[in-house]
């Protein structure tokens, strides 16, 4: 076995959906590439930490202070679409059929993993509504268990306060993140949002 190869195959084993049949054949593959083209991989790879930044509004990822969605006088800062992580913002902007904003938690509640509102960016969204007086806030948290809770803990705690709280459509199977719907179905799922309910008895 060539221990470079191995070594490069393993460090590609490490990044996410990348598994070992997968890692040796991107190894390979770039072994076959030409030194220009390496060249330019590995300075996209070493200069992303520089170059990619967090957008202090809505916390996506951005190379810009504010993002060009929220700097985007186009979109719709009515409706805020709140988010576990910024691949949810991509999977849903490439349907194409949302308008609004966006604000990304950070995660989604998970207290048997140490996961508590204080760890998510709960606080600054509450500062955002203040500021912005969003129409309506749209829980696109996904099907999971815990994005479940997520969304009745933030319907629970901004209910009473004239925003109509909304999530995506059961279009979604259960136990799905966004970033792994299709298009197709992320798209019926904003269109056909419904209003959460939230009994406060």
């Amino acid at each position: 076995m060539v221990k470079a190869l191995e070594e490069l195959a393993q460090a590609l084993n490490r990044l996410p959906s990348i598994g070992k049949k997968t890692a040796w054949r991107l190894a390979l593959h770039l072994l076959e590439c030409d030194r220009d083209e390496l060249r330019y991989l590995a300075e996209c790879i070493g200069g992303i930490k520089d170059k990619v930044i967090v957008c202090r509004k809505c916390f996506n990822l951005s190379e810009t202070e504010i993002c060009p969605i929220c700097a985007s006088a186009s979109r719709d800062g009515s409706i805020i679409c709140v988010v576990e992580k910024p691949a949810d913002v991509f999977s849903i902007e490439q349907s194409g059929r949302f308008r609004g904003t966006y604000h990304v938690l950070g995660g989604v509640l998970s207290p048997i993993n140490g996961i508590t509102a204080d760890k998510l960016r709960i606080t600054e969204l509450e500062e955002r509504i203040q500021t912005d007086k969003p129409a309506e806030l749209i829980m696109g948290l996904g099907a999971s268990a815990e994005a479940e809770m997520t969304a009745l803990y933030l319907a629970k705690m901004f209910s009473g306060r004239g925003i109509r709280l909304t999530r995506l459509a059961r279009g979604l199977p259960a136990g799905m993140e966004l970033e792994y719907a299709d298009q197709l179905t992320l798209s019926q799922a904003l269109n056909e949002r419904i209003d959460i309910r939230y009994n406060t008895m």
